[in-house]
C-alpha cells in the first residue's frame, strides 16, 4: 500500500533527504475500514526547501510543487474511481514536506490489487506485492507480502547519492481493530497497551533487499 505514494519518493532521491513511510489501516468488525498513507520528509524540511528551488541535483530532475501536486491528484482521481473505495482525501504540506492520502474501503478485499492498478495508471513500475484477507466469522486478519527482486534491481540503477537516501529511510505499518489482538506471527510486531492495535517497523533498505518480511497473521478475540 505504501507504494501508492511511490511517486513522491522521487523528491527524496533528488534531494538526498531521509524520509518515513507510514501505513495505517483501521479494520472494523464487518470488514470495512480506513487507510491513511503518509510520506514524511519533515526531518529534512530546511534542506528540501532549498533544494526545491533548483532544477536538478546529482543528475536527477527536482520535481516542482506543481509536478508533485499533479501526481498526487492523479492518484486521488484513480482511487475515487476504484471499486469499494470512498471518502478519498489528500494533504500536501510544503512547509513541513508531509504528503498524506486517506480513503475508506467497503471490504478488506478492496485493497487487493489496488496498488498495482494505481501504479499502472501512473505509468510507474510496482516493485512488491501485498494481499489482504479478513475473515469476520473467525476474526482473523492477514497481510501477505511477497518480496520480488524488482525492488533491488530498481535500487541498483540509482547513483550513489540517491542510494544514500535509503540508509535512514523507515517504514511503519499500523493496524487497528475494534476487538483485542489475541495472537500474531510476525516478530517485528509490537502490540499496544489496549491490545487493539499492532505496529511493525522496518528499514526501507531492508525491505528493498528482502532482509525483512512484513507479512502478518493476526487473530482477534471474539
Amino acid at each position: 500500500m505504501n507504494k501508492i505514494l511511490f511517486v513522491l519518493i522521487a523528491i527524496a532521491i533528488c534531494c538526498s533527504s531521509c524520509f518515513q513511510v507510514i501505513e495505517e489501516i483501521n479494520v472494523r468488525n464487518n470488514g470495512s475500514g480506513d487507510v491513511t498513507l503518509t510520506l514524511n520528509f519533515s526531518q529534512s524540511k530546511t534542506k528540501l526547501a532549498s533544494i526545491m528551488l533548483l532544477d536538478s541535483v546529482s543528475g536527477y530532475k527536482v520535481p516542482s510543487k506543481t509536478d508533485v501536486q499533479r501526481k498526487l491528484n492523479e492518484t486521488v482521481e484513480y482511487l475515487r474511481k476504484s471499486e469499494g473505495i470512498s471518502n478519498v482525501k489528500k494533504s500536501l504540506d510544503f512547509n513541513n514536506f508531509i504528503a498524506t492520502i486517506s480513503f475508506s474501503f467497503n471490504d478488506v478485499s478492496n485493497l487487493n490489487n489496488l496498488t498495482d492498478d494505481v501504479m499502472k495508471s501512473l505509468k510507474v513500475k510496482n516493485v512488491n506485492q501485498s494481499s489482504f484477507v479478513y475473515n469476520k466469522n473467525q476474526g482473523s486478519f492477514s497481510r501477505s507480502y511477497v518480496y520480488t527482486t524488482d525492488a533491488k534491481t530498481e535500487y541498483n540503477k540509482l547513483n550513489e547519492d540517491a542510494k544514500s537516501v535509503f540508509k535512514s529511510a523507515a517504514y511503519t505499518g499500523i493496524y487497528r481493530f475494534e476487538n483485542e489482538i489475541a495472537t500474531f506471527n510476525n516478530k517485528l510486531s509490537t502490540v499496544s497497551k489496549s491490545r487493539k492495535a499492532i505496529m511493525m517497523k522496518a528499514s526501507v533498505l531492508d525491505l528493498i533487499n528482502g532482509r525483512v518480511n512484513i507479512s502478518n497473521k493476526i487473530q482477534l478475540t471474539k
